[in-house]
């Protein structure tokens, strides 16, 4: 037997009201990538993307959501992404876009990943901290996922 080989899309929702950003799941994000997919690439873009398509997880306090798509059709989806304006949840439309931040091979590679961009979001963040509390939060932040990348990278050794 030959294994599927997979590629997962780390994906952020950015959505102008974050209070509508808790309404979202992950039926309801599988169904806007698969509308935006079909409008996108037709009928063979949906049936590549009806197969082995699926939400891995999703973060509706952060908008962090992994994509799973076998390796022959991970373009499809992805260029289809930026196509989706907005994700309907219970006959509410919340009018959002997604942003693509990494592709990878695993689900470790992509939380590898993460790890990396959260810390290098919060360091942009440091500058306009106005106040010495928000600075410190700041500065713990960084330093608690700073200690998780070299739990992980002690894992890995």
């Amino acid at each position: 037997m030959v294994r599927v080989k997979s590629r997962y899309l780390l994906c952020e929702i950015n959505v102008s009201d974050q209070s509508k950003r808790l309404l979202m799941d992950d039926r309801a994000i599988s169904a806007a990538v698969k509308d935006a997919v079909a409008s996108t690439h037709g009928d063979y873009g949906a049936a590549q993307c009806g197969i082995g398509f699926s939400v891995k997880y999703v973060n509706a306090h952060t908008g962090i959501i992994f994509l799973r798509c076998p390796k022959t059709s991970y373009r499809l989806i992805w260029s289809a992404l930026p196509f989706i304006t907005s994700i309907e949840k219970r006959g509410v439309k919340i009018p959002c876009f997604v942003n693509c931040l990494h592709v990878g091979g695993t689900i470790r590679t992509c939380q590898k990943f993460l790890v990396r961009y959260n810390t290098r979001q919060l360091h942009r963040m440091l500058p306009t901290c106005k106040t010495q509390g928000d600075k410190a939060q700041v500065r713990r932040a960084i330093l608690c996922s700073s200690s998780q990348m070299l739990k992980g990278e002690e894992e890995a050794v």
